[in-house]
């Protein structure tokens, strides 16, 4: 062989040892990736290993904590709705103290007030036994002043006497004593008031005594016979009375 041909060598390969040489490496690479990530995967430790047994110790320390909290949570929430509820009773006791306090002080004297109207009564009827007498108008002057001292000195304290006369009778307000005849007003009102009826503080702490009207019944009473002497009688009295004067 010369040195010309030397130079020039070659060698030919076929086209179809090229490609499967080409699929060896393929099919090679693919398994050394398989490899590769077989190895690096993590595997899962047993069943039976020391970190098995320390998340199971884990898992059972969070419910066990779990547990706790929601029964430490619902005592809590006990102690609050207690707190509530015992609030809510203060309060409710304060507000009927409160009210129990108002109404001591606005009829705390009622039972005092009862032994009083006596009293103011009897001034009344003093002064209608002295009306009229010109001997006592020194004395009915000086009752009357005692009187007007003593009702403004009760109105001070809410107490105020209310008429009844006139008007149409009223079970929560009035007392009937009796009942009269009468056409003076329609039936079922007060002909006449007998004791003055008061209030404190718009409460009544005493009803007025009082006569009711009725209507009165139908006369049963037959009508007076006529007495007027007849014609014929008339005429013989004067007949016998001019015989006697003759």
């Amino acid at each position: 062989m010369s040195p010309t041909e030397k130079g020039n060598f070659s060698a030919e390969i076929g086209q179809d040892v090229i490609d499967e040489a080409l699929k060896s490496v393929q099919k090679r690479k693919a398994s050394d990736v398989e490899e590769t990530v077989e190895v690096e995967a993590p595997s899962a430790p047993p069943a039976e290993s020391p970190e098995a047994k320390e998340i199971q110790e884990l898992k059972a320390q969070l419910e066990f904590s779990t547990a706790k909290g929601r029964e430490l949570m619902d005592k809590v929430r006990d102690s609050h709705e207690k707190m509530l509820r015992a609030a809510a009773d203060l309060e409710n006791f304060k507000k009927r103290a409160q009210k129990e306090k108002e109404e001591v002080q606005r009829f705390g004297i009622e039972k005092l007030l009862k032994d009083f109207l006596p009293v103011l009564d009897n001034l009344d009827r003093a002064l209608e036994h002295a009306k009229g007498v010109p001997e006592n108008d020194g004395f009915r002057q000086g009752v009357a002043m005692t009187r007007k001292m003593f009702e403004d000195t009760l109105s001070k304290n809410g107490v105020k006497p209310f008429s009844a006369k006139g008007k149409p009778f009223d079970p929560n307000l009035h007392e009937a004593m009796q009942q009269v005849e009468t056409d003076e007003m329609p039936p079922n009102h007060v002909y006449a008031e007998l004791v003055r009826g008061f209030t404190l503080n718009d409460r009544l702490i005493r009803p007025s005594l009082v006569m009711v009207s009725k209507a009165k019944a139908a006369s049963d009473a037959k009508p007076a016979p006529d007495t007027k002497p007849a014609e014929g009688a008339s005429a013989q009295g004067n007949d016998t009375d001019n015989g006697q004067q003759s």
